[in-house]
């Protein structure tokens, strides 16, 4: 009984470590916020001093590093998201004053609004109003005129932006399912009826709590991970995931409407209007494409084959994982694999995390 008492004792402890390390909250598909405490276990003994994150999307395994006292570099290829480790990664001190968010909310009356999402989007996501709101705050937005109050504006944005969406997601022209006066079966009606503004207000209090230093100068990279240069000591790989159906997770078609916000001005010049929910054009990206996307894992482990290599990926998807750890020994590396059962949002497969740590 004493061997179970302890072991509960310590389960218990590192329960409470962990909560006293808050960590960034969304609703973004594919984040690893319920995985990051297990990330650290199965990484914090390694020996390593600073972390590329280079498919760095909500920024919750950089930020969780930030927090362990690593020097961190975040990179991704949206802008939507490099603004997210913009705002919490490279961002230690600047917050956002009662002032500032004052501005944000209330429309300036000298300011000649442009209206592109009320124009653009009607009937697509959001209802008149709501459009409207956005239109005015994307604009008081990029009047701020330091780039990390920008940043933690945007990050505020989008993560208001996603909990007023059925799914999370912006795939399909859907307003229709919040606004039905139906029985419902899924969704948080509660959620999508709460104000835009304060959604925004909610989370714009909630990034300011999670700006911090710890010490080091962490970087934020807007790059395509083909173009990620430099030595690293550890190069955590979270890529998009691709199953073994040939089906891979496009998250530029899946938040293209953050993105669009995050490029207000040039926001037209990107839209595909032959599609009715306004979705980007379509980019070639290696990492959607199954043919490519082993040859992407290779060239990437090359490139980085001096740091230690850890990838995160899922069991069933393309390549398999026996490909992946097969082309790490080719470096020479020592690989281990580490599994944790999790069921993943929107899927109705229970299919392993999948953790690859190759030194």
């Amino acid at each position: 009984m004493k061997a179970v008492r302890d072991k509960n004792k310590y389960q218990l402890a590192l329960m409470e470590e962990w909560i006293s390390e808050p960590i960034p909250s969304t609703r973004y598909q594919g984040s690893k916020a319920k995985l990051v405490n297990w990330i650290w276990e199965c990484t914090k003994d390694l020996e390593f001093d600073n972390v590329l994150d280079i498919f760095g999307g909500t920024g919750v395994v950089g930020y969780m590093y930030k927090r362990k006292g690593k020097t961190v570099y975040y990179n991704d290829y949206l802008r939507s998201n490099y603004l997210i480790g913009l705002s919490l990664m490279e961002n230690n001190d600047t917050r956002l004053t009662n002032g500032d968010i004052q501005r944000l909310l209330e429309p300036d009356p000298s300011l000649d609004y442009k209206h592109f999402i009320s124009e653009t989007f009607k009937d697509i996501y959001y209802t008149d109003e709501e459009n409207q709101w956005l239109d005015v705050v994307v604009q008081n937005i990029s009047r701020l005129e330091n780039q990390y109050k920008t940043a933690l504006s945007f990050n505020a944005l989008f993560q208001a932006c996603l909990v007023k969406r059925p799914f999370n997601l912006f795939h399909r022209k859907n307003l229709y399912l919040r606004l039905a006066k139906v029985s419902r079966t899924f969704g948080n009606k509660a959620t999508w009826d709460k104000p835009f503004p304060e959604h925004f207000y909610n989370f714009l209090f909630e990034v300011n709590g999670l700006v911090f230093d710890n010490g080091r100068e962490n970087r934020a990279l807007n790059l395509d991970a083909a173009e990620v240069k430099g030595n690293f000591d550890l190069v955590y790989i979270d890529p998009p995931y691709t199953s073994q159906a040939g089906v891979t997770v496009d998250y530029l078609q899946f938040y293209h409407f953050l993105e669009g916000l995050s490029q207000y001005d040039e926001w037209g010049q990107h839209i595909n209007y032959r599609i009715k929910h306004r979705c980007f054009q379509k980019r070639e990206n290696p990492w959607n494409d199954p043919k490519l996307v082993r040859q992407a894992f290779k060239v990437l482990f090359e490139r980085f084959r001096k740091g230690i290599l850890v990838v995160s990926y899922r069991e069933d998807g393309i390549p398999s994982i026996f490909e992946i750890v097969k082309d790490l020994e080719g470096l020479g590396k020592k690989v281990t694999v580490q599994s944790s059962s999790y069921k993943y949002v929107l899927s109705s497969n229970h299919s392993a995390e999948v953790l690859i740590i190759a030194q």
